[in-house]
Order: C-alpha cells, then sequence, then structure tokens
C-alpha cells in the first residue's frame, strides 16, 4: 500500500481516509472531495495517474483541512502517530502540514513499528519538520526547490524563511554544493531530488544525474508542479523501482508532460498531470524496465 498524508487549504474540512478516486476534475478520499490542484491535490493526482496507468493499486490518502490555524495538521499528526504501524504502507509520502518537531519525531518512532519499514518520502512543510526535528537522515527522499536545499544546508534554520542570506541568493550552480552541505549537517534525507530549471537526483551529496531536457521554463510559473514530482516518484518507488532511479523517472516525465502539454505559464496543472499516461506509454519502457502490457494489474516489467 502507498500512503500519502497531508493537508489541503480548506477551512473546517474533516479528516478524511481512504482509497484515492477520481471524480472528474476532483479527487475523492473517504467523503470529502478536493481539487487535484496544488499542493497535496497535485501530488496526489500525479501519484494516482501512475498506478493507474500501471495497473497497481490506487493510493491511500490521509488529508484533512487547514488554513494555517494548526488544527488539521496536529488531527494528522494524531491519525499517523497512532495508525501508521497497523496500515504499514510500503511507501509512506508526506506533503503539507504545520510543523511540528515533537510529532515528527513521534511519527518517526511510530514507522519503526510497521511490520516492514516503508519507504519514506518528504516535500513541502513535512521536509522542513524532519529537517528542523533533526530526523532528515530517517527519511528516504526529499524532493526540494534550489531555495529549499539552501535551507536544508543551514544548520541553523528552522524554517526556509529564517536562512542565511547567502545562501538564500544562491543559484542552481551551487545546488551540489549546498547538497553536501546538508548532508554533511545531517539535514538531508539519503536521496534528494533538487527541482528547479535543472534537477539534481544527489545520494550522499555526489550528483548522481542531472536532468535539463526538454526544457520547459513554463512549468516554473504553474503552480503544483513541483508537486507533482513528488507524488510521481512515490508512485515509481510503490512500483518498486529504486529510489534513485524514480527519481531520474520522475523528473523526465514531468518535463516531457509539460512539452507534451505545450505549456505556458497560464497553463493549469490539471493539463500537466493529463499527459502523464501518453508520455509513460511512449517513454517509459525506455527509461526504465518497466513496460505497459495493460490494465490488468500485471508486473508490468520487461
Amino acid at each position: 500500500m502507498m500512503l500519502i498524508a497531508g493537508t489541503v487549504p480548506i477551512k473546517g474540512m474533516p479528516l478524511a481516509v481512504g482509497r484515492v478516486v477520481r471524480e472528474g476534475e476532483a479527487l475523492a478520499i473517504d467523503s470529502q472531495r478536493i481539487p487535484c490542484t496544488q499542493g497535496t491535490g497535485a501530488m496526489i493526482s500525479a501519484a494516482l495517474a501512475t498506478t493507474a496507468y500501471l495497473g497497481l493499486e490506487a493510493p491511500r490518502a490521509v488529508i484533512v483541512g487547514d488554513v494555517g490555524e494548526g488544527r488539521g495538521s496536529r488531527e494528522l499528526y494524531r491519525y499517523l502517530v497512532d495508525n501508521v504501524a497497523g496500515l504499514s504502507p510500503q511507501v509512506l509520502a508526506l506533503h503539507y502540514w504545520l510543523p511540528d518537531m515533537s510529532q515528527t519525531r513521534q511519527l518517526c518512532e511510530a514507522v519503526e513499528g510497521c511490520k516492514e519499514r516503508p519507504v519514506i518520502i518528504a516535500d513541502a512543510a513535512s521536509m522542513y519538520s524532519a529537517k528542523a526535528a533533526g530526523v532528515a537522515e530517517g527519511f528516504d527522499i526529499f524532493t526540494p526547490d534550489a531555495t529549499e536545499i539552501a535551507f536544508l544546508a543551514d544548520p541553523n534554520a528552522t524554517h526556509p524563511a529564517y536562512i542565511a542570506r547567502h545562501l538564500f541568493e544562491s543559484d542552481v550552480d551551487r545546488v551540489p554544493e549546498l547538497a553536501r552541505a546538508a548532508c554533511e549537517n545531517h539535514g538531508a534525507a539519503k536521496l534528494l531530488l533538487v527541482k528547479g530549471a535543472v534537477d539534481y537526483v544527489i545520494k550522499d551529496g555526489d550528483v548522481l544525474a542531472t536532468v535539463a531536457e526538454p526544457s520547459m521554463p513554463a512549468l516554473e510559473a504553474i503552480g503544483g508542479t513541483g508537486d507533482t514530482v513528488t507524488g510521481l516518484v512515490a508512485a515509481l518507488t510503490y512500483a518498486e523501482l529504486e529510489p534513485q532511479e524514480a527519481a531520474i523517472i520522475a523528473a523526465r516525465a514531468n518535463r516531457m508532460a509539460g512539452k507534451y502539454a505545450q505549456a505556458t505559464p497560464a497553463t493549469k496543472v490539471k493539463d500537466i498531470i493529463a499527459q502523464f499516461p501518453s508520455v509513460f506509454k511512449d517513454y517509459l519502457c525506455q527509461w526504465s524496465n518497466v513496460c505497459y502490457i495493460g490494465g490488468d494489474g500485471k508486473d508490468g516489467r520487461s
């Protein structure tokens, strides 16, 4: 099972837990419907598009409304701490919530009770809380952008807003240097997929791969396209690809989907997500040993 957890900016929306179903341009989880746009919704949508293409079980999600008050985030932490061991997901992908260092540490302790340790992926504020809580090295994959890698590299920052100015003003050429610093300062997961004009896949401070083609600068202006990368990584890891392979393919697929959509800054993220099946059909077998057979649930590996 793949479990995706995060908050959505809907005031008062109660906690919802269940298998994800696509309903038009919305996602249905239990009795709740959320848009497949920015943030957690875009991440879930990308993961769902991938599992549907590969004939895998749809993601299970835990979502709750939070518009910055923190109540929903606390409820989400409590649910995960109390239930993750019983659920024992193969992949646990975390997204937006109000960072809470104590609760993050409790979640990491709870994960140790799973039958088998899941692959743990974090993006956005869940990544911030993992770093600030001193448990980043217990995570398998972080998916920061260039500013967030500067935060991970700063040993004194507890939030990206507080990183040193010289780090904030870093450019793409400094990503490898900052990633090494993040690893040395115990602020990074085992694997980093740094998203930007050039995507970097970095393990233990060493650059394994860069992805720069196709060049799609318009994606930088489209809200949610970083979230879709994380959803792709989660689903491809769930499909039993090695994390570094999943990261490279996710970066390639996201860019190619932008090309297929003929993306401009006015393009919506849902139009990018809609291209993933076509991208997978044309390239996934070429990029990996996962080749689509049909929607019959077969493994699909060549």
